[in-house]
């Protein structure tokens, strides 16, 4: 046998090497493998609809006719109906109540926010005597509760003839929302760099002319926070608004719906339907400020 023959045999009896495996693909750092994405995207699914079922069901319960729906639910399927709207609209003083809680909550909004922030920003770039004692005497303010602070401001008040007026109410609700605020915007004003600062007194800027054309443009987003921490603190407040407003025509929302319970029943439907009307402003607001709200959460939150 020749060795070409020979050679060409043995090759044949070999097995076929196989192909090359592929390389296996490497996770990328933060990558999640998919049972982890399934888990959080379940967990996250799971955490919305504990979220949103309130609403849904308080949306659900408005659409009832009856007081008494709440304790038969699966009723109201049959049976829904705007009427409680219609109601709340025409035949309760919904109007005024919404005229005051702008008042009030714009008021205390405007005059917080601008408060909180020269307070803020003089922290951050001035070293007066006494400076850090002040941010935690700001501090300390919020550790007393509602109930406490009530009777002396209720004496504050008369002494000043405002009780049952706007500003009065408004002033109490900055004396809550304000030294928040000032802590907040203190560690923004922190992130935004002196030089820039500098850099406006070189062009002959006043130090109010600095803080309003070159540093509030900049803490836009802390601003936003602080707004819509104002905003909600005056709208949403009952204690205060019941004890310092007197006149039906001056109520907030907070107060107004209480007008829905009496004395051996409550009229929830009504209760219910005007629930989420009054979700509406607050709904509108927050989608006003709400690309700036993430980045002011955070921003402030990695240097004090």
């Amino acid at each position: 046998m020749s060795t070409t023959t020979l050679g060409e045999a043995t090759a044949a009896a070999e097995p076929a090497s196989a192909p090359p495996a592929a390389p296996r693909r490497s996770r990328r750092r933060g990558e999640q493998g998919r049972a982890a994405a399934l888990a959080s995207h379940g967990v996250l699914a799971g955490a919305c609809l504990i979220a949103l079922f309130p609403i849904a069901w308080l949306v659900f319960l408005s659409l009832g006719p009856d007081k008494d729906d709440y304790l038969h639910p699966e009723r109201i399927w049959g049976k829904m109906t705007f009427d409680n709207y219609a109601y709340v609209l025409q035949h309760t003083n919904f109007f005024e109540w919404l005229k005051s809680s702008l008042i009030v909550s714009l008021g205390t909004t405007v005059i917080g926010v601008l408060v909180a922030a020269t307070t803020g920003y003089a922290v951050s770039r001035m070293r007066f005597p006494g400076y850090r004692k002040l941010m935690w005497i700001l501090l300390l303010t919020q550790m007393f509760p509602i109930a406490v602070l009530i009777v002396p401001m209720y004496q504050i008040l008369s002494e000043l003839q405002l009780i049952d007026s706007y500003l009065g109410l408004i002033l109490v609700y900055c004396s809550t929302a304000v030294p928040y605020c000032a802590w907040l915007l203190k560690g923004y004003f922190d992130t935004i760099p002196f030089e820039i600062d500098e850099a406006g007194r070189v062009d002959g800027l006043t130090p109010f002319g600095t803080f309003f054309r070159l540093i509030l443009p900049l803490a836009r987003p802390g601003l936003a926070v602080a707004a819509f921490y104002s905003f909600i603190t005056a709208f949403g407040e009952v204690a205060f608004a019941s004890t310092f407003m007197l006149s039906d025509t001056k109520y907030t929302f907070a107060v107004g719906l209480q007008s829905f319970v009496s004395e051996h029943d409550a009229q929830r439907n009504l209760m219910a339907a005007t629930a989420v009307l009054i979700a509406i402003p607050v709904s509108a607001f927050f989608y006003l400020v709400q690309k700036n709200l993430v980045t002011g959460l955070t921003a402030g939150g990695t240097k004090g």
